[in-house]
């Protein structure tokens, strides 16, 4: 017996898909800066990939703003509570049609696993992405900050890389974990309306 509870409020949703559709300018844009291919022409992609980044920035100061003042922060505290039952159930669980080791309420949103990878993503591929990102932009900058006696362009370059590969990566995995519910559609779907079906076959 399944039941629909209300579980992503209305401007959750809305900063969940704002901030997915400026991660994917961004990748897009991204990638032909760094020269993998070439779409809207190098300067046009600059352009676009700093108008994403700045956005992006400003919805996440309204995000946490929000995160604060509702309370919602709470729901990243990472624990280490059933980690391995999760692990156990993505790498083995879910293909045998085992029962979902987590069960999600309106106050436990996010599995142990998925808080840790927020986690990682909030404490190492951010500041990586974001610091190296407005290195880049404020470039010009360096010589009168001090920056340019122990920094250099080509350093740079290469930690914003690697933080778009991993934000990339991160990315893709999300996605593929939002087809693993009961059926392939019903996190999207509960992204979407806010409602999601838990019961029995969770």
């Amino acid at each position: 017996m399944s039941e629909r509870i209300y579980i992503y409020k209305r401007y959750e949703r809305f900063w969940h898909w704002s901030q997915a559709l400026l991660i994917i300018a961004m990748m897009i844009t991204g990638f032909e800066v760094h020269g993998s291919y070439t779409l809207l022409g190098f300067g046009d992609a600059v352009q676009w990939h700093t108008l994403a980044a700045w956005t992006l920035l400003t919805l996440w100061a309204f995000t946490i703003f929000w995160q604060f003042t509702t309370g919602e922060w709470r729901q990243y505290l990472p624990s280490l509570k059933n980690v391995a039952a999760m692990i156990k159930y993505y790498s083995y669980g879910i293909f045998v049609n085992s029962p979902h080791p987590f069960h999600k309420t309106a106050l436990q949103k996010h599995n142990p696993l998925q808080r840790l990878a927020y986690l990682a993503l909030l404490a190492v591929i951010s500041p990586l992405i974001w610091g190296s990102g407005l290195l880049y932009l404020f470039y010009g900058d360096w010589s009168r900050l001090g920056l340019d006696a122990w920094l250099t362009l080509e350093w740079v370059a290469v930690a914003h890389t690697l933080g778009a590969f991993l934000i990339t990566a991160f990315f893709f995995i999300h996605v593929y974990l939002t087809t693993t519910g009961h059926t392939m559609f019903a996190h999207i779907k509960a992204m979407i309306t806010g409602w999601e079906e838990v019961g029995d076959h969770h």
